[in-house]
């Protein structure tokens, strides 16, 4: 296999265009996925992996190298399908991997760095493989695995269907049974587990299993001999998040692994520990308080002093958030950490997510000024290093350049970065794509909003325009690429999507202003994009609609029912209902924390604030999207908002997708999936906006 991309079901060459054309939702077959972009110990080469769609409607994902310099094309290094968590030995000599292949046992594998045949270091039984880190001196691999229950098996689900048995039922103990994307885990959980990578067994022993949720993270002591754990062990972790705490983790001989809080540290939730190169320091992202790690909080980066055993955050006053995921429908939104230690113990670097873009920064380990060390306008994500701290691998996008690995060059206050591959280059050359402009408009109540907006090219007479919500509430929409927005725009509309009050990036008195009153400040500054929209100059102001996925469902619901301006409006995995969804989410609603009082009791606030509540008169023509296996926001909610339409007389259209796809169904469902909901977006809006 050569570097030159191979686009899954679009397996074809592409010279390039004389004239380019519109997007088409049949694109998203084409666009190669770049992730986890990991530099080499001595600076020649880039790991990441690669996901393409294949011809049989699945991803495949594989492991390959760019060239640093970018002077010749990737190699592939491993061939998929299920490849992931690529990770250099400290040498660069080999790369280790998790093989997840369907309907097989995981497994962890290294393969030489150069390519050749790749050898199992440990074989599981059947489970989930998540992280995976090579010790200091390159001897032993650590990972997390969760085992799947005998029941559950492929070869169990076989024998069931061989003698006419019926599915078994699940028997649950715990709130914590299943998670969105990941599915049913019921009272199962992630343990910490070590390799041997030269043993011969092919077999690992667990050395943690402590972890009430299995939710935890780790990373090696430069030295080899511990593992420092971020991990919550109270008995009622999902309740109370500020039981998080440090432990490090001594495996010992015969099972006799040592086990040591470290003292000092705050109350508050901790992750991603990382223990600094000389040894004496452990970074962590957290923060003081009962919120759990999604939070209208800034989750900060701190810093542990082994030697005092105390610890300080190093980004408090600065205003960032190391979870303010930008989201986009053609990769994963970062909601996790991204924490480096420079080589030399000195800084840390970190992404942060900062008024839309998401911005590669750094701070001195002992405290001082946070420095952003790339451009605005752009959507950054964390590689790793070279050993001597000369190159940093980044994976780079726009708003029209899907993520392509990048190399920056650590020198200055501001990083240049040159692109590495290309993999949709060929794809982009054919698009005709819209660079969006940026706007600040003022609320009602003089709160600026900050928007973009897309206007098809060419127009000449007022077009209709639509306002897309994005989810969360506390995520943020910003400089990355967005398919569904490009295909809009190319069918004629206006595209305007903002960041009102409640999003991440714009300090924690922004995201905090709707905590547990949604439906009011966020509705302001929706109001205000809604009315700059219908005064613009190319806008037929009779021809506005709304759109939004997740709590942007949440808010177009609210907008049909108190706007009753909008021509349409498509709801999409939305919340229509916040008490019956407190209660069936995969993350239940505690009481008395983010809302006040709770679904059972006191569910006063919750319906007040529950669009379905204010549906009497809704009048707005609304396409209704949800998933069955959707964990997060229950098809019961979008079955909520169809059934009030068809009772109101309202015309509506409900798609409903099937069990194999969930909450995440836009930017990583079924492919064909995928590609019908976008074609039923354009048929709605075609139906009513045209």
């Amino acid at each position: 296999m050569d570097g030159a991309p191979a686009f899954g079901a679009a397996l074809r060459s592409r010279a390039m265009p004389a004239t380019r054309r519109a997007p088409e939702p049949e694109d998203i077959l084409c666009m190669v996925g770049v992730s986890d972009a990991r530099m080499s110990p001595d600076g020649r080469g880039v790991l990441f992996a690669r996901k393409v769609v294949n011809e049989r409607n699945a991803y495949e994902t594989s492991l390959w190298i760019a060239d640093a310099s970018g002077a010749r094309a990737p190699r592939a290094l491993t061939r998929g399908p299920r490849h992931s968590c690529g990770r250099w030995s400290p040498d660069g000599s080999m790369v280790a991997y998790v093989r997840a292949d369907r309907d097989r046992a995981p497994a962890i594998e290294v393969v030489p760095a150069r390519g050749g045949r790749a050898r199992t270091v440990a074989t599981m039984p059947h489970g989930t493989i998540r992280d995976l880190a090579w010790s200091p001196c390159g001897t032993r691999l650590a990972f997390a695995f969760r085992p799947l229950a005998e029941e559950w098996t492929p070869e169990a689900a076989n024998k069931r269907t061989a003698r006419g048995g019926s599915t078994p039922p699940r028997v649950i103990d715990d709130a914590w049974y299943r998670l969105d994307g990941d599915g049913y885990f019921d009272g199962a959980r992630f343990a910490l587990h070590v390799a041997d990578v030269a043993g011969g067994r092919a077999s690992a022993e667990c050395v943690f299993d402590r972890d009430t949720l299995g939710s935890f993270s780790f990373d090696w002591a430069p030295d080899g001999s511990a593992l420092v754990v971020a991990t919550n062990m109270h008995p009622r972790a999902s309740w109370e998040p500020w039981h998080a705490t440090l432990v490090v983790v001594t495996p010992g001989r015969g099972g006799r692994h040592r086990v040591a809080e470290l003292k000092g540290l705050p109350q508050g939730v901790k992750r991603l520990p990382s223990w600094s190169p000389d040894g004496m320091r452990i970074a962590y992202a957290g923060r003081r308080g009962r919120d759990d790690g999604y939070s209208t909080q800034d989750l900060e980066l701190w810093c542990y002093d082994l030697r005092t055993r105390r610890a300080h955050s190093l980004t408090a006053r600065s205003g960032i958030c190391l979870m303010a995921a930008t989201l986009s429908d053609t990769s994963d939104a970062a909601f996790e950490p991204q924490v480096r230690w420079f080589p030399d113990s000195g800084a840390l670097f970190f992404r942060a997510g900062i008024r839309g873009s998401g911005i590669i920064a750094s701070v001195p380990a002992g405290g001082g000024a946070v420095v952003q060390h790339t451009e605005p306008g752009a959507e950054c994500s964390l590689g790793t290093f070279s050993a001597d701290g000369s190159l940093l691998a980044v994976v780079r996008s726009t708003p029209t350049q899907v993520p392509e690995v990048h190399v920056a060059d650590v020198e200055g206050r501001t990083f240049p970065l040159r692109r590495v591959t290309g993999l949709n280059d060929a794809l982009l050359s054919e698009l005709r794509l819209v660079e969006p402009e940026e706007r600040i408009l003022r609320a009602s109540d003089g709160h600026p909003v900050h928007c973009w907006v897309l206007r098809p090219r060419g127009a000449r007479r007022r077009r209709p325009a639509i306002l897309e919500v994005h989810g969360g509430p506390h995520a943020q929409y910003g400089c990355t690429y967005f398919h569904e927005f490009q295909l809009l725009c190319a069918q004629g509309y206006e595209v305007w999507y903002s960041n009102p009050r409640g999003s991440k990036g714009y300090g924690a008195a922004h995201c905090g202003a709707i905590r547990g009153a949604w439906g009011t400040k966020d509705w302001t500054d929706v109001q205000a994009v809604l009315k700059a929209m219908r005064a613009s100059s190319g806008v037929d102001r009779s021809r506005v609609g709304i759109m939004g996925g997740s709590y942007g469902g949440y808010m177009t619901n609210w907008a049909i029912a108190h706007d009753h301006g909008l021509r349409a409006a498509i709801t999409d995995r939305c919340v229509s209902n916040l008490v019956s969804h407190a209660g069936n989410s995969d993350h239940p609603e505690v009481p008395d924390r983010y809302w006040r009082g709770a679904p059972f009791d006191r569910p006063e606030a919750l319906w007040r604030a529950s669009p379905i509540a204010h549906f009497k008169g809704v009048r707005t023509p609304t396409l209704v999207i949800h998933s069955e296996g959707d964990l997060r926001c229950n098809v019961e909610q979008g079955e909520q908002v169809f059934t009030a339409l068809c009772t109101l007389g309202v015309p509506a259209r409900f798609v409903r997708y099937p069990r194999e796809s969930s909450h995440g169904m836009s930017r990583a469902g079924p492919p064909d999936l995928r590609i019908h909901r976008l074609r039923e977006i354009v048929a709605w809006w075609a139906r009513w906006m045209k």
